[in-house]
């Protein structure tokens, strides 16, 4: 405005501009007022001037100060440039404000460096690894059939031949990542908002979409962990929603549809030093998935502070469609996986809440549809036609990528979790946080695993040699903050599970694997120190996983005991213990 003023308009005709700006103005606020005076205005009346207030009178005042200026610029000749400045930044402010209430936006970047420390890894031995690569007329498994390789493993079990695990160790001394995230915002009005978010973790030096697989979901990149765990320099989506709001009967009611925001739940706020993340608690669901939601406010028909209830339901896995199966005359018959549960808050008044979750999801399939690097190619035919197929084993020495998809659909799992959550302010008079959670899962196989290397050991949901029963799992959660000098924070986290819990947490932050699915314990302390509020923070912590059954995470397989374990349980590397010393900071504004 600045600008054209100064060039466009000479100094003689500005006054006679100014004044015609001000009358278009005048008239369209005038048009706009006329809906705007109070039900009590003298306007209905049909007499404005005994209403001081009325707009119209409001706005002859300003056209008085603006006529007075113009008056003075034309006996001066020229113009004041305060004036003019003023006018520009108003209008500058204006169109900013316009923009930005349309959508805003929130930025989260974190770099983290991490010294990892694997102790008595397990793996199977050269000579138990070479038998598939060997052939079946040698004495190995290579073009052996399914009943051959599984009755030569029963008989080396019968004969006590089933070598041990060889036990190593391995270290990454330094592991520097960075996390960005963008949110989205939109709020349209008190009823309907939107929110997003695009998500990039990479690791220093490393721009890879996938990893070595050791038989963990971590390993395979898919729907579910694609923005929350290192996936090279990739932008990804990991949520976008919208809310619709509605009152009926005194009861708040919430509508939301689309990619859920599913991940970080209750209570990994307090190690993110952040604002509750997700919806799902996230001792049982910390997953990316699509779905809806709809919630109800139940805090003033019941008169308990906080009280809430959410239904929830999701699609974990999609069977028809970017599969090498969808709708050919050949296609398997597996089934989409789909999750339904709710999320209720028993109380919450700002300092204490009580909150339960329940998950349900079935038709859980043998994997899902991802890339990775497999060590070694299973690949099965019937070459003689006598219609059983027989299995090659390749190893996959170029490190080529694979695909993977599931093929079976496995069985149903359950799972509940109370979670306790107080500042301990006035009870103790220090800002102690306090928090404890009980979770369980249930787990009903229903069928083996037709992917050929989990066929051939006989896998199917926590089930092994073909034995399918039913099994609860259990888990407890419990950790404290506490005030340090400077505003810093200590906290102090354990958390164990059972041999078979079970959860979905594969996208849990870490480089290691969920703690929170852990079989066996976890101990971790940290201390946060803030430099500007929450909106820049340094972090520096350790953790210690002590994992006591194999397949944490993983729900095919029967767990093993680690201290039992034989190299037959081990064809994928097996963690016994882990330690991992970090130090990260934060920027979230």
């Amino acid at each position: 405005m600045k600008r054209f003023l100064r060039t466009s308009i000479p100094p003689v005709f500005l006054p006679g501009f100014l004044f015609g700006l001000a009358l278009l103005l005048f008239l369209a606020m005038l048009l706009y007022a006329a809906d705007q005076y109070p039900a009590n205005c003298p306007k209905a009346q049909g007499d404005m001037t005994k209403c001081p207030n009325c707009p119209v009178n409001e706005l002859k005042q300003e056209i008085q100060t603006l006529q007075q200026k113009i008056e003075k610029l034309e006996k001066d000749g020229a113009y004041v440039q305060e004036d003019i400045d003023d006018l520009g930044t108003r209008v500058d402010k204006t169109e900013l404000h316009t923009a930005t209430d349309k959508v805003s936006f929130g930025v989260y970047f974190r770099t983290e460096a991490s010294s990892l420390h694997y102790d008595n890894i397990l793996g199977a031995p050269p000579e138990l690894m070479g038998a598939f690569f060997t052939p079946m007329a040698m004495g190995g498994f290579n073009g052996a059939t399914l009943s051959q390789i599984q009755q030569a493993i029963y008989q080396m079990a019968m004969n006590n031949q089933i070598p041990a695990p060889k036990s190593y160790d391995a270290n990454n001394d330094i592991l520097y990542t960075n996390k960005f995230r963008m949110d989205m915002k939109a709020i349209v009005n008190d009823q309907l908002s939107f929110a997003g978010r695009m998500a990039v973790y990479k690791v220093f030096g490393d721009s890879t979409e996938v990893k070595f697989n050791q038989g963990s979901l971590g390993d395979v990149n898919f729907d579910g962990t694609t923005s929350s765990l290192p996936r090279g320099d990739s932008v990804h989506l990991e949520r976008a929603y919208f809310v619709y709001n509605h009152d009926l009967n005194n009861i708040p009611i919430s509508f939301s549809l689309g990619r859920r925001p599913a991940t970080d739940g209750p209570p990994l706020e307090y190690g993110n030093y952040s604002l509750v993340g997700g919806s799902p608690l996230a001792t049982i669901i910390n997953w990316q998935f699509d779905g809806a939601s709809l919630s109800f406010g139940l805090e003033d028909i019941t008169g308990i502070p906080g009280a809430s209830f959410k239904l929830c339901y999701g699609v974990g896995f999609e069977s028809d469609w970017g599969n090498a199966t969808s709708l050919n005359y050949m296609a398997s018959d597996v089934e989409d996986v789909h999750l339904v549960g709710f999320i209720s808050d028993f109380y919450n008044d700002g300092a204490t809440s009580v909150m339960f979750n329940y998950a349900h999801a079935w038709d859980i399939t043998d994997g899902f549809t991802g890339t990775t690097v497999m060590p070694f190619i299973i690949k099965t035919a019937d070459t003689n036609g006598d219609g059983e197929a027989e299995y090659t084993f390749e190893q996959n020495s170029g490190a080529f990528i694979s695909r993977m998809e599931p093929m079976t659909n496995i069985g149903d799992w359950d799972a509940g979790t109370l979670l306790l959550r107080t500042n301990l302010s006035e009870s103790l008079a220090h800002n102690i946080d306090f928090f404890l959670a009980g979770s369980a899962s249930y787990t009903d196989p229903s069928r083996i695993s037709t992917n050929p290397f989990y066929r051939m050991m006989g896998m199917g949901l926590l089930s092994f040699n073909g034995q399918l029963e039913t099994h609860d799992g259990y888990s407890i959660y419990t950790g404290a903050l506490f005030p340090m000098p400077l505003n810093a924070r200590l906290g102090l986290e354990y958390n164990w599970g059972s041999k078979y819990w079970f959860n979905f947490t594969g996208a849990e932050d870490s480089v290691i694997g969920s703690k929170l699915a852990v079989r066996g314990d976890v101990y971790e302390a940290y201390y946060i120190q803030p430099i500007i509020a929450k909106n820049f923070f340094v972090k520096l912590g350790a953790q210690y996983y002590d994992y006591a059954y194999t397949g944490s995470g993983n729900p095919l397989g029967a767990p093993m005991k680690i201290s039992q374990a034989t190299a037959l349980d081990t064809i994928n590397p097996v963690v016994d213990e882990v330690w991992n010393y970090y130090a990260s900071a934060t920027f979230n504004f």
